[in-house]
């Protein structure tokens, strides 16, 4: 297979499924893949028997999970145009507010074509650390309607309330938001149908209280009569992927460094949003071990790095490497900066058997402008 190239691996994917599908059964809740994360939709069918549906930020991934997930299919955007909704309602089951005025603008149109309507509100909580990019409970959030912002009048006009503070987080931290909810908004959410407890749960991880999180759950539904939603993204497809690159060219400039042929602007925008360094199969952290290399992607922006890493032999030209937990927040993310093609997709079947799912063309590149 020609690098780069995103490879999918089928059994980890089955795997996951099946610990939520677990975890959704014990806790007596629903979960939902939230496509900002993943939506290889040639894969929805190994997840279909596993999770309740999808989440949707806007109206192209509503749309793909109707169409492809076939289930139940929720949004939130933080603001609608009214040519939005009109074309969403056609899709989704629930759609999700961001303010009190939108939530009372649009919420006849949802009502009208049977759509459940939500509003999303800020707890004020923050449990993260260091990824402020990702804190939707940071200072001046524009995420979710605060408890001074609360307006009761449209209480009657909704369905939920949905809150997303986590990211790739345990259930100690959900435990604390959930306490910060109930503080601000446990009056209203006891009127309610459903409860959205949003993403970031890393259900998936080895060290995720699964235990914590079903009592969690089970609490929030005895207290208040809802139905409980999650959304995870990375737990779906946690370490179900990898990104293969090559070597293009070694050279030195105080230290050593290795060109390949992926790029952390172009195909892991994380890791400079983020910023983290991904994992890199049978490498150590710099000077660990004997040739230590910062790898750079071949575009023209200075600070396209990917990390520094360290190896038991010298980088050569056309070496192999192999980035892990490549599947969330990448191929969703990748970009053309620079002209640069994107990596295929490919899926590792059970049985070993590499399929090609998709491979990307000059004409991909043409038509995106």
């Amino acid at each position: 297979m020609d690098t780069p190239y995103f490879l999918i691996d089928e059994a980890k994917l089955a795997e996951n499924a099946k610990i939520l599908r677990d975890v959704a059964l014990r806790a007596g809740c629903k979960i939902l893949l939230a496509q900002k994360a993943y939506s290889v939709w040639q894969t929805y069918p190994l997840l279909q028997d596993s999770l309740a549906g999808t989440a949707a930020s806007g109206l192209f991934e509503a749309r793909l999970g109707r169409e492809e997930f076939g289930k139940e299919v929720h949004v939130f955007s933080p603001a609608y145009r009214t040519e939005d909704v009109a074309a969403l309602v056609k899709y989704a089951d629930h759609i999700v507010f961001n303010t009190p005025a939108q939530a009372e603008k649009f919420a006849p149109m949802c009502r009208a074509a049977g759509v459940s309507v939500g509003l999303r509100v800020n707890p004020e909580c923050s449990t993260q650390a260091g990824h402020a990019i990702y804190d939707p409970c940071a200072p001046f959030s524009r995420l979710g309607t605060t408890s001074d912002n609360f307006r009761e009048d449209i209480l009657p006009l909704l369905d939920g309330l949905h809150f997303h503070t986590l990211c790739e987080q345990n259930a100690d931290a959900l435990e604390t938001t959930v306490a910060a909810f109930l503080e601000k908004f446990g009056k209203y959410a006891k009127k309610m149908r459903w409860l959205n407890l949003g993403g970031g749960h890393h259900i998936t991880r080895a060290d995720y209280d699964r235990a914590r999180l079903a009592r969690i759950v089970k609490d929030l539904r005895k207290e208040t009569g809802a139905e409980i939603y999650l959304e995870p993204g990375e737990a779906v497809v946690l370490d179900a992927g990898t990104l293969h690159a090559r070597v293009l060219e070694t050279m030195k400039n105080g230290m050593n460094i290795a060109i390949l042929d992926v790029s952390a602007a172009c195909h892991m925008p994380d890791v400079l949003e983020m910023p983290y360094r991904p994992p890199l199969r049978g490498s150590g952290a710099a000077g660990e071990k004997a040739y230590t290399y910062r790898l750079g992607g071949p575009t023209c922006l200075a600070g396209d790095i990917i990390g520094d890493y360290s190896f038991d032999a010298p980088l050569r030209i056309g070496d192999e490497l192999v980035f892990e937990d490549m599947a969330l927040y990448t191929m969703v993310k990748t970009n053309t900066f620079n002209g640069m093609p994107l990596p295929s997709i490919c899926l590792q079947k059970k049985d070993g058997k590499t399929v090609l799912l998709r491979k990307f063309r000059y004409e991909d590149f043409k038509e995106r402008l």
